[in-house]
């Protein structure tokens, strides 16, 4: 089991009121699946998010990561995991406007403390796995949305990370340019990633294997569409 949560909670204290943001959330994900994790505007599924990527810790109940129960670690070591087995990608994109393709996907590498010529190879054959071999040297000014989008995704990948975490990843882009991208997520998928998506377009969660729909802090449903046998990794 790569994720076991049982009884999840995460409130925050805002002033004298007391948020519920998660209410008792119990939810496993194995390794190799295509989660959609969907709801609107407050329904949790955004603090389970961070809390999946260890940007957050419950207030109460219990995270299971790769057999480590998250809540017992200190911060250096959510960090070492943020780094190694996460890979984020954000509806912003967020890349470093001054440096090139390369040099952002190269980035995650740098914190985990890999040789320079290690970090070269490794974030070239991520660019290129998404498609972006002949644009390494571009700035994220001279490419498109949908091309910095799959920078990000290549930063994502290039630490072959447990999870590919994506929140919301086509937002910021045109309905043609995210079905490119939802298929670069597939293609990633097939390849042997656990892949989860936060979003609140059904349209985008379609494209997973699972939808995970949550309200009021809890889960409301959880639905598996069979996978076909070309569709398999």
């Amino acid at each position: 089991m790569l994720i076991h949560m049982r009884d999840l909670h995460r409130v925050y204290e805002l002033g004298a009121e007391k948020v519920h943001a998660l209410a008792g959330v119990d939810l496993d994900i194995e390794r190799n699946e295509y989660v959609a994790i969907m709801g609107p505007s407050g329904s949790g599924k955004s603090t389970l998010m961070n809390i999946i990527g260890c940007l957050d810790t419950p207030t109460r109940g219990s995270y299971v990561l790769k057999e480590q129960e998250i809540g017992t670690l200190s911060d250096d070591e959510l960090a070492r995991i943020r780094n190694q087995e996460i890979g984020f990608v954000f509806q912003t994109f967020n890349l470093l406007a001054r440096a090139d393709a390369l040099h952002n996907v190269e980035l995650p590498l740098v914190y985990a403390g890999i040789r320079h010529e290690e970090r070269r190879r490794r974030a070239r054959e991520a660019l290129e796995l998404v498609g972006l071999g002949d644009r390494m040297k571009h700035r994220p000014n001279e490419l498109s949305g949908g091309q910095r989008q799959r920078v990000a995704i290549a930063r994502a990948l290039v630490n072959k990370p447990s999870i590919i975490l994506a929140d919301e990843p086509t937002g910021n882009l045109d309905t043609a340019t995210g079905e490119d991208i939802m298929a670069s997520f597939e293609r990633i998928w097939q390849q042997g990633n656990t892949v989860i998506l936060v979003t609140h377009e059904a349209d985008i969660a379609k494209h997973a294997h699972r939808a995970v729909r949550m309200r009021d802090g809890r889960i409301e449903s959880d639905v598996r569409t069979p996978i076909t046998t070309a569709a398999r990794p």
